[in-house]
């Protein structure tokens, strides 16, 4: 998976058709891959403008973790259009070079996701005092800026070599710290009586969504940079280059998993589930018991 200049990136252009001594099999996964990248920008693109909208609403109640929210999906607007100028043909760096600024923006704001939760868990009292917008603002530009620092290398004409390892460290660095907010924001819920179990069960489901989206779709392209032998495995490297394809689409998860109205319906109906299965079990206990009792009589 590599540029025009042979520096390391993931883009649509590795998968393109044009190659006639291709075999079978790539070429069915090459067109795999175009599909896939159809499927995600005309259903991505205006799902995504639809939830940016309904989530700045929830922004003017003064919530910070909407603010992060928001600007994930702004960054997975940015790399649905850069998919979709691949789609039309548009093969200049400058694509290349706001599809990884944009890529690296989300993974930024999935870590400020899952920090902001811990904290409102964890540090209540801390964080109460510090939480407003401007604050959350300034996070964002921060976020921003050293998502734009992150392509430099790219500009700098910098060692392909040395652009995956510092690539794969940007991307694997978050790892930890997304197992660190899940498993602390857990331990400080089991001792937090004042937080309601609906709304201990919304956090934890937005932390392990983070968790599973950023595992998924995020480390395959980590596998790719740091094992030089999986780069010459077609399956693998479209595998790796479908999940960053998908994590827009997997993002838009989090717009329910901040609704209250949403989250709440689908905790009840799964409780509700639950609830029906335990009834069943226990009903058949109690007949499997009385049906030795009904023979002696």
């Amino acid at each position: 998976m590599e540029m025009q200049d042979n520096t390391t990136f993931i883009n649509i252009d590795d998968f393109n058709i044009t190659n006639s001594s291709s075999s079978q099999s790539d070429f069915s996964i090459e067109s795999m891959m175009h599909l896939m990248v159809l499927i995600v920008i005309c259903t991505g693109l205006p799902l995504t403008l639809v939830a940016i909208c309904a989530v700045y609403c929830l922004i003017q109640k003064g919530h910070s973790a909407p603010v992060y929210v928001i600007n994930l999906l702004i960054s997975d607007l940015i790399q649905l259009c850069c998919l979709a100028a691949w789609k039309a043909g548009e093969m200049h760096d400058i694509i290349d070079y706001i599809y990884l600024f944009a890529l690296t923006g989300s993974i930024g704001f999935m870590v400020c996701i899952s920090l902001e939760r811990y904290l409102v868990i964890a540090k209540p009292l801390w964080y109460r005092f510090r939480r407003n917008i401007k604050t959350s603002l300034m996070v964002c530009g921060l976020v921003w800026t050293l998502a734009f620092a992150s392509f430099l290398p790219y500009c700098l004409d910098v060692n392909h070599q040395v652009v995956e390892i510092i690539f794969a460290v940007i991307f694997l660095l978050p790892f930890p710290f997304l197992i660190f907010c899940l498993v602390g924001t857990i331990k400080a819920l089991s001792a937090a009586r004042s937080v309601p179990a609906e709304e201990k069960r919304r956090i934890v489901t937005l932390l392990v969504v983070v968790l599973l989206i950023y595992t998924l779709l995020f480390l395959p392209n980590v596998i790719w940079s740091l094992v030089e032998e999986v780069r010459y495995n077609p399956i693998f490297d479209s595998l790796a280059c479908i999940c960053l394809h998908l994590s827009p689409l997997a993002d838009l998860t989090m717009y329910f998993c901040i609704r209250k109205s949403a989250m709440d319906k689908l905790l009840k109906s799964c409780c509700h589930c639950e609830m029906l299965g335990n009834q069943e079990s226990s009903s058949t206990a109690i007949e499997n018991m009385s049906a030795p009792c009904t023979d002696t009589v």
